[in-house]
């Protein structure tokens, strides 16, 4: 997840979810005015399981706000859970390169479209 973001966007979302495909390095990325459950679990199920079929695997960043959440969604369509190493961002690297990309490429977009 990347935010808050500020300035927040015309349609007010200050938060981007992104997911990574580890094969093949595609990006996922969603933005939201606030990231609860019930967005995260819409857009595992909408934006990666409705397109692109179950994962095997889905890595996670530790974030114990939503462990228990993704814990019961992953036990609900069989898939294998893991957390990435805490305090070791390199070991998440796909995902670390991703939003460093989105957030420049958002940063770029706030100067160029500030009125």
């Amino acid at each position: 997840m990347i935010g808050p973001i500020e300035p927040k966007a015309s349609n007010g979302h200050r938060f981007i979810l992104v997911a990574i495909d580890y094969f093949t390095k595609w990006v996922e990325a969603t933005s939201y005015s606030t990231v609860t459950r019930n967005v995260v679990v819409n857009f595992i199920k909408r934006d990666i399981i409705c397109r692109y079929g179950l994962p095997a695997h889905i890595i996670t960043d530790n974030g114990t706000n939503l462990n228990k959440m993704m814990t019961e969604l992953c036990e609900q369509f069989k898939i294998r859970h893991h957390n990435s190493t805490p305090y070791r961002p390199k070991m998440n690297g796909a995902v670390e390169a991703a939003n460093k990309n989105i957030k420049k490429i958002v940063q770029k977009m706030v100067v160029t479209y500030k009125d």
